[in-house]
């Protein structure tokens, strides 16, 4: 058993393959709370618009990078190389990094700004998203750096 984990770990997925194999197979609650995190900011009155631009920012962001990474890798467009594996490594750091600033801005403006109560539920839903999202990504850039590791 531990032979073909190392086995599955030490290769790229393509196709189907991104719907079974460890790390993968978080494209899609990374897409699905990441757009969660985009509707409910984008619902509700940007004040102060900086921080929250850049909650926008981070979640359209990655949503689109996420988005296409999965294209890329179900097409089959990459090679299996450790290149990919780098890669894929990376940009699952930077989402991290990208969606812990968000998350905590989020949530210091969601703090400070408690005159309504409904804007201020939907603030508070969209912080733990940007949480969960964050959490999802970063098992992701584990397993993806694991992956590396094992090519």
């Amino acid at each position: 058993m531990a032979a073909t984990t190392a086995q599955s770990m030490g290769s790229l997925p393509s196709g189907k393959g991104i719907c079974t194999t460890a790390p993968d197979i978080l494209y899609l609650p990374e897409l699905v709370f990441g757009g969660l995190v985009w509707i409910l900011v984008a619902s509700t009155h940007v004040n102060p618009p900086n921080p929250l631009g850049w909650v926008m920012f981070v979640s359209i962001f990655c949503f689109v990078m996420t988005f296409l990474w999965m294209i890329i890798f179900g097409a089959g467009c990459h090679n299996s190389s450790s290149g990919w594996a780098a890669a894929d490594f990376v940009y699952h750091s930077l989402a991290v990094l990208f969606y812990l600033s968000a998350g905590v801005s989020l949530a210091f403006i969601t703090i400070s700004l408690k005159s309504d109560l409904r804007i201020y539920r939907i603030d508070i839903a969209a912080v733990v998203f940007a949480f969960t999202a964050t959490l999802l990504y970063f098992i992701h850039a584990i397993l993806s750096a694991i992956r590396w590791k094992h090519f």
